[in-house]
């Protein structure tokens, strides 16, 4: 399973376009190489060098299995989950100080799950509990100017 960007490479910085120094939008997603028993799939954003613990920046499940790309500053079809900002949808980059790593992590699930709009990160990850066939983790580091 892959998951990479056109925007950046995995370990590479993330363009100050999809920061909240930028235009905060979602950067171009491509999705390849899914399990053959794949029956949906969830994507977590997050920030494990938060000050305050890992900072949930994206939270979407049952992203349909036939999903090749997100382009850029869109949405999959799909559920969303609250980010740390207290909203649904994307919330770029934007850490206080320092260079933090943003962890964009797609598993391919067995299962479609069902998970209320607004759920959070650690609801889904209980949901998906034993549904998971495969994850990849794509990541991206950011500074603020």
């Amino acid at each position: 399973m892959r998951l990479t960007s056109p925007a950046f490479v995995d370990g590479g910085n993330i363009p100050a376009k999809y920061t909240c120094e930028g235009e905060d939008i979602s950067p171009p997603i491509e999705i390849s190489n899914l399990p053959e028993n794949t029956v949906t799939l969830a994507l977590i954003m997050d920030d494990p060098d938060a000050v305050i613990g890992t900072f949930i920046h994206w939270v979407i499940w049952n992203i349909p299995k036939d999903t090749k790309n997100i382009p850029e500053g869109s949405e999959p079809e799909g559920i969303q989950g609250i980010t740390g900002f207290g909203r649904i949808g994307y919330g770029g980059p934007c850490p206080p100080s320092g260079t933090h790593n943003y962890k964009f992590k797609l598993y391919a699930l067995n299962k479609k799950l069902d998970l209320k709009q607004g759920s959070r990160k650690r609801d889904l990850e209980q949901a998906m509990r034993g549904y998971i066939i495969e994850d990849v983790v794509l990541t991206g580091k950011y500074k603020r100017a």
